[in-house]
């Protein structure tokens, strides 16, 4: 009997370390192979809810149970390991094995992690059965599994990093035989937008290629390039993205700009940067090999950089949105048509932009389309053919009458802001809010979140909450408003509830959109 109840722990662990193992590898791969990243959403989906803390201690109280009966009660011990086992199947709650929104992809990089993660919990596995026994490995290695699978992520850093560098040298060189223009784009927000409507405004007098939405990082540059450059190419557009000091700096090595364009400093990714100090000096990074740097110096951070880079001996195109003493101003006038200034001037109006279309993400690509030689007529001509970028603060009316607001790839304070604006401007019935809330917001992501959802509570007459990554926070904001309240766990309840709640003439905005891999 004892036998049979030590093979059905096996067996109860080996079921839990494949949940285990497909639930946490997938986190990993969403959070780009970071290490420490696992590990960090174990802690989240831990004390996301009542149930999956529970399972923690349950965790520890197995193991506990299992050392103090396996001399005397060993049934009883192994029945400890087949409970913990049937534990790691369930646990956490609301963490799909399978997945909602994206399902594990088995790249090449990805078997390497698992093969990696599976040697360490092998040594973990003959360790303890050297020690006790080898049910209590299986058991260690299923508990441990998110810190694991971060060892193997950091060990394999040198690996990625060599692999990948014959795609940047290949890059590299196609870059240096074609010789485009390169302008490279970075911010914390705003530089999808802005690179959209740059290559927008050029369609027709250059050939130029930029680089697709969210291939902002080493691979993809490499990639972009790779893939889509090609002799005769006039201008390349690079949008930079950056986690930390150095990175902007290693992308320019080898994507050197001639024009470099930076956007916004704001908080996010914030609990990775540290300060908003350090942000700016990341970004501006990009500035460092550019002849011409093109700045929104609405932002008080960005504006904070112009002397010192002219004293560089740079070229500076300032930016704006009210200061018409800069070198190219996008005023919205009370009629809500755009009117452009160069060096104070009016050089013509841009007509009513477009719904999503931010005035200062225009300034900045008319600045840098100037920077490139573009007339300043020839971009004025061109200015109604601007369009939001896609999940930005798009609106369209569903075939219910229904208009929504898709913004569910804005993230930041500003970018929320500017929707909830969308939202008021529409002649609308009922205003509804759908949102899980702003993340990698540090620590301003709570009283961000809080201060969102006030707002949003005066402006809607329902919101959704969906989630529990910011729930705590988005309550507080709307305790003090008259607006109605409905919390969900995922986005498909949300969604079920917006249909069954709207009718024609009324206005939903999803504001941000997480992936299943959140709380």
């Amino acid at each position: 009997m004892i036998v049979a109840l030590e093979i059905l722990a096996i067996v109860s662990l080996l079921a839990g370390f494949r949940a285990q193992v497909l639930r946490w590898l997938r986190v990993a791969q969403r959070e780009h192979y970071l290490p420490g990243s696992v590990l960090q959403f174990r802690i989240r989906w831990s004390v996301s809810r009542p149930i999956n803390l529970v399972a923690e201690a349950a965790y520890v109280a197995l193991l506990v149970c299992f050392f103090l009966l396996r001399t005397h009660h060993e049934a009883w011990a192994n029945g400890a390991l087949i409970a913990l086992g049937g534990v790691a199947v369930l646990e956490p709650r609301g963490l799909s094995v399978r997945g909602r929104t994206s399902t594990l992809a088995m790249t090449k990089r990805m078997k390497r992690v698992f093969l990696v993660t599976a040697g360490l919990g092998l040594v973990v596995v003959v360790v303890a059965g050297l020690v006790v026994d080898l049910p209590l490995g299986i058991a260690l290695v299923v508990v441990a599994l998110p810190g694991i699978i971060d060892r193997a992520l950091r060990l394999l850093e040198p690996l990625e990093r060599k692999s990948m560098q014959r795609f940047v040298d290949q890059a590299a060189t196609l870059l240096h035989e074609v010789k485009p223009t390169v302008v490279a784009i970075t911010g914390s927000y705003g530089k999808t937008s802005t690179k959209l409507h740059l290559t927008q405004l050029l369609s027709g007098s250059l050939t130029v290629v930029a680089t697709p939405a969210s291939f902002n990082n080493r691979g993809g540059l490499a990639r972009s390039i790779n893939e889509h450059l090609s002799h005769g190419t006039e201008v390349f557009i690079a949008e930079m993205g950056t986690y930390g000091p150095g990175e902007i700096a290693d992308l320019c090595a080898w994507i050197p700009p001639d024009i470099s364009v930076m956007t916004a400093i704001g908080p996010v990714h914030l609990e990775r940067f540290g300060s908003l100090e350090v942000t700016l000096r990341s970004k501006a990074e990009i500035t460092v090999q550019a002849k011409t740097v093109v700045l929104n110096i609405d932002d008080a951070l960005l504006g904070s950089l112009v002397d010192n880079l002219k004293a560089q001996g740079k070229t500076v195109v300032c930016c704006s949105t009210t200061r018409r003493d800069c070198d190219f101003t996008v005023e919205v006038a009370e009629n809500g048509e755009a009117i452009l200034y160069e060096h104070g001037e009016v050089h013509g109006t841009l007509g009513v932009l477009a719904a999503g279309v931010q005035p200062i993400n225009v300034a900045v690509a008319i600045g840098a389309a100037r920077a490139l030689g573009t007339p300043t007529a020839v971009l004025v001509q061109r200015a109604p053919i601007l369009a939001a970028a896609a999940n930005r603060s798009t609106v369209a009316t569903a075939d219910s009458g229904v208009m929504v607001i898709d913004d569910t790839f804005n993230a930041n304070p500003a970018g929320a802001k500017a929707a909830l604006g969308t939202l008021r401007s529409l002649d609308a019935g009922r205003r509804v809010v759908v949102t899980p809330g702003m993340i990698v917001l540090g620590p301003l992501q709570y009283d961000a979140n809080k201060a969102f959802a006030r707002e949003a509570g005066d402006t809607a007459d329902l919101m959704v909450v969906v989630g529990r990554t910011n729930r705590k926070a988005l309550l507080e904001g709307l305790s003090d408003t008259s607006c109605e309240v409905h919390c969900v766990d995922t986005r498909d309840e949300a969604v079920a509830l917006v249909r069954a709640t709207v009718n024609a003439r009324d206005a939903v905005l999803y504001e941000n959109d997480l992936p299943d891999h959140y709380p």
